[in-house]
């Protein structure tokens, strides 16, 4: 059984990038920090953050460059992709990435010229990729 499934929760580091492919479909690129805190060897607590690479395809590229900016919390479902290319010193490079297949847009942040409203009331979005395409657990191989 084989398994390529990222779940991931953070902050964007920057705004998404949107562009469009020569096929007209739509793709957004941008990073998240994700952190964990732990004690080291004397006690004292560390902070340790990892910056993750994602890119998002189709619909769910255009909701996140609509509604995500620098510092949106986020949540990311996906799979994790290798590309690799040569520099034009003819170095091979590597990158790593997320292949965003599902977003959950965190709570909004609050103006003050709006009315605040209690982020608990407030149902914070899912967005998935072909939402309306049914999985039956007999098509997944094993």
């Amino acid at each position: 059984m084989n398994l390529n499934k990222v779940i991931l929760a953070g902050r964007l580091t920057r705004d998404p990038e949107t562009r469009a492919l020569p096929s007209g479909q739509q793709v957004a690129n941008f990073s998240i920090a994700t952190d964990r805190y732990f004690n080291d060897k004397e006690g004292q607590r560390q902070q340790q953050v990892e910056f993750h690479n994602i890119v998002l395809f189709g619909k769910i590229a255009e909701i996140a460059s609509q509604y995500l900016k620098k510092g949106s919390l986020t949540l990311i479902e996906g799979r994790l992709q290798t590309r690799s290319w040569q520099d034009p010193e003819g170095n091979k490079k590597y990158r790593t990435e997320i292949v965003g297949e599902r977003l959950q847009l965190g709570p909004r942040s609050t103006n003050s010229a709006e009315p605040q409203k209690e982020s608990s009331s407030e149902e914070i979005p899912v967005i998935q990729e072909d939402d309306d395409k049914e999985i039956d657990i007999k098509d997944i191989p094993f």
